[in-house]
Formats: C-alpha cells, sequence, structure tokens
C-alpha cells in the first residue's frame, strides 16, 4: 500500500500542473469565443443579428425544434451566461475550492480529499478526449472515418455547437437518466429532493445497486451515440462509438458529480475546443477544416491525452488501495 501511495505522490505533481494549465486554456476560451460571435466576420455575410428559426431539443433522443425566434447574439449571451455561472459553482465546490483541493493534492497525493466539480469536471473531460482519440485511432485503422455534419456558415454552426451541451445534457442526462434514478432510489415524495437529485444524484438519493445505475448509463450513453447518427443535423456512422463513450463518460459523471460538471464536460468538447478553432481560422484567414492540424490544436490535444492517461492511472491506483484497505479491514 506504502508502494502505490508513492506513486500516486508522483503523478499528482505533473497531473496538478496540467489540471491548473487546462484551466487557464478553459478561462481564456470565454473571451474568445465573445470576441467570434461579436467582432469577428466568420459569419461572411450575416452577423450576430441573424435571427434563428428556433432551438433544438432533444427530448428522449428525439430532436424538437422550439419555435421562437431568437438573434444569434441573443442566445450566445444566454448560453455563455449559464457556462459562466456554471464555471464559477463548479470552480468554488462543493466541498473545496479548485485551488484548495490543487494544494492539498501537492502535499497530500491525489485522495479526492475534497471535492470539486470543476477538478473532476477537467480529469473526465481529459478521460474523454483520450478515449475519443483511441477510438479515433482504431476506427481509422480498419478504414472507418468520423466526418462532421456540414454547416453552410461558421456563425450559425458555432451558435449550434454552443447551444448543444445545454439542449442535449436536459434531454439525455437529465430525463433519461435522473429522473429514473430519482423513481428507483428516492426515499420519499417531495418537489425539493426531486430537484436537488435532478442536479447531484448521488448526493441526495440513497443509491444502493450501482449495477443498475452502470446499467442505465450505458443504455443511454448507447442511445446518445445512436442518436448522433440518426437524428437532427447527423455525423457519419463512425461518430457512434465515440460519441456512445462519451455520453457513458458523462452520465457517470452527472450522478457522481452533478449536473455541472456534466454540461461541462459538453462544453469542453464543443465550445472550449471551436472556440479556439474558429479563432485560429479568423486569425489566419483560413478554412477551420484545416485549424485541426495546427500546432496549437496539436498541443492541445497531447496536454488532454497526456492528462488523460494519467487520470486513469490515478483512479486505477486509487481503487486498488481501497480494495486493499477493505481486505485489511475485513481481516481485522
Amino acid at each position: 500500500m506504502l508502494h502505490i501511495d508513492k506513486i500516486i505522490r508522483v503523478l499528482s505533481i505533473p497531473y496538478s500542473a496540467f489540471i491548473s494549465v487546462i484551466f487557464g486554456i478553459m478561462i481564456l476560451s470565454f473571451p474568445i469565443g465573445a470576441y467570434i460571435v461579436f467582432n469577428s466576420n466568420i459569419g461572411n455575410n450575416i452577423n450576430f443579428q441573424y435571427p434563428t428559426d428556433g432551438i433544438n431539443f432533444f427530448i428522449g433522443g428525439i430532436s424538437y425544434k422550439l419555435p421562437i425566434s431568437f438573434q444569434v447574439g441573443d442566445v450566445f449571451i444566454i448560453a455563455w451566461s449559464i457556462y459562466v455561472i456554471l464555471f464559477s459553482i463548479s470552480f468554488m465546490g462543493p466541498r473545496g475550492s479548485l485551488t484548495t483541493m490543487l494544494s492539498n493534492v501537492m502535499a497530500e497525493g491525489w485522495r479526492d480529499l475534497k471535492e470539486n466539480g470543476l477538478v473532476n469536471m477537467i480529469a473526465w473531460f481529459a478521460i474523454l478526449i483520450l478515449f475519443s482519440v483511441a477510438i479515433d485511432l482504431v476506427q481509422e485503422s480498419f478504414g472507418i472515418k468520423i466526418e462532421s455534419p456540414q454547416s453552410q456558415n461558421n456563425l450559425i454552426q458555432f451558435s449550434q455547437i454552443m447551444i448543444a451541451p445545454l439542449t442535449e445534457e436536459f434531454g439525455f442526462r437529465v430525463l433519461l437518466i435522473g429522473v429514473p434514478l430519482f423513481l428507483i432510489f428516492s426515499y420519499r415524495a417531495s418537489w425539493k429532493l426531486f430537484f436537488r437529485s435532478l442536479w447531484r444524484p448521488a448526493a441526495y438519493l440513497h443509491i444502493t445497486n450501482y449495477r443498475r445505475v452502470m446499467a442505465l448509463i450505458i443504455t443511454v450513453g448507447i442511445f446518445f451515440g445512436a442518436a448522433h447518427i440518426i437524428s437532427g443535423t447527423p455525423w457519419s456512422p463512425g461518430k457512434f462509438t465515440q460519441a456512445a463513450i462519451a455520453g457513458i463518460i458523462i452520465g457517470w459523471v452527472y450522478v457522481r458529480y452533478g449536473l455541472g460538471p456534466a454540461i461541462l464536460i459538453h462544453w469542453g468538447t464543443n465550445y472550449f475546443i471551436y472556440s479556439y478553432l474558429f479563432f485560429i481560422s479568423v486569425i489566419s484567414q483560413s478554412p477551420i477544416s484545416n485549424e485541426t492540424i495546427n500546432p496549437f490544436s496539436g498541443t492541445l490535444e497531447q496536454l488532454l491525452i497526456v492528462t488523460g492517461a494519467i487520470a486513469v492511472s490515478i483512479k486505477v491506483l486509487n481503487y486498488i488501495r481501497s480494495r486493499q484497505e477493505s481486505t485489511t479491514v475485513t481481516q481485522l
């Protein structure tokens, strides 16, 4: 057990540093996204005053359009504000700020001494990127490529990418995971408990059977993957596996850490990454299709992959240590 503790403490130093760097890059994406929408010309002949014909919602895996007209700028401000609020809430808690947790980790090793939504969000986001890259490489070795939906206007595409984490997380995680978990594990009928459990299921529900929880998460994750290739503006079939794994990871984060970190992971794959891709496209005056291979994107991907690999290693080691501790207690 002491050997495992030493390895975790060694890994915790670069892990904390990488988490801090990713946090800083994420912070910068907020003003960058605002610049793209309100000051750049990515929309060519349209700008932030362009009216939309409605907002798409995924309810039960099926796309529905809410027929309310908004300007692109209005949609951006509303969604952007929600993400800032969720980012701030996750930074502060629920049981310790990001800076407090990282300082404790540097001193004592990564043992989840204090839960912090943003730290766990960044860790699982990096794990998601690690798995996504691995899946993409395996599928490409079999000639299966992932092709994104085509969009005629970059401003409209960025707007749709930005709003998707809010609409999809409500339709998949809240309705298909949160509500069933309340019906299965709630110990009393209460509206207050209902809404709290939708916000953080594991914190407010007496979950006694995680096999049933994982079965639900995996089922919804598969559903999530299928929706990407059959609903709305579909991706190519190669997206199914990648989206399904992402859905399972986000589903687990939702149950374990809450809706805020789950939405922010989805925000990371959409707004965070694409804000930089569109920004580089604007600065270099080149198509966004060329920006996925630029030096910054490559460096960011490598940073996330390494962070994800360390996160997986630490979580596996912590699991082994907890099993050893349980065995020792049983023997005593």
